[in-house]
């Protein structure tokens, strides 16, 4: 497969989760879902991120969640939604099974071998 279909499963992925956290009664934002080579490597370099990230090639995306118009900062509240995204697709992963957790990422992991 060409990145370009991982990069459409992955938005169709995407938006079922949005669906999905509608319909679990939560709102979200979109936080970031495309990131240059450059800013991979300054996030890299503070410590927030890695310089071979997803976000390059529109593989991974952070949602911020809401309840009740509030933002939601406590990680483990966006657990539901990670295990969901993972059963969507084998290639799915959360952010919040990493070892620096990052409860707000989604990302489809298995394609960067493409």
């Amino acid at each position: 497969m060409k990145l370009s279909d991982y990069q459409a499963i992955f938005a169709s992925n995407v938006a079922l989760l949005i669906q999905h956290i509608e319909d679990m009664g939560y709102k979200c934002t979109l936080g970031e879902a495309w990131r240059t080579k450059e800013m991979a490597e300054i996030y890299a370099k503070k410590g927030i991120g890695i310089k071979d990230s997803l976000h390059i090639k529109r593989l991974a995306i952070d949602i911020n969640l809401f309840k009740d118009g509030k933002y939601i900062e406590d990680g483990e509240a966006y657990r539901q939604f990670g295990e969901w995204w993972e059963s969507l697709h084998p290639f799915n992963r959360w952010g919040g099974r990493f070892k620096s957790f990052d409860a707000v990422h989604f990302e489809m992991r298995e394609a960067i071998q493409i």
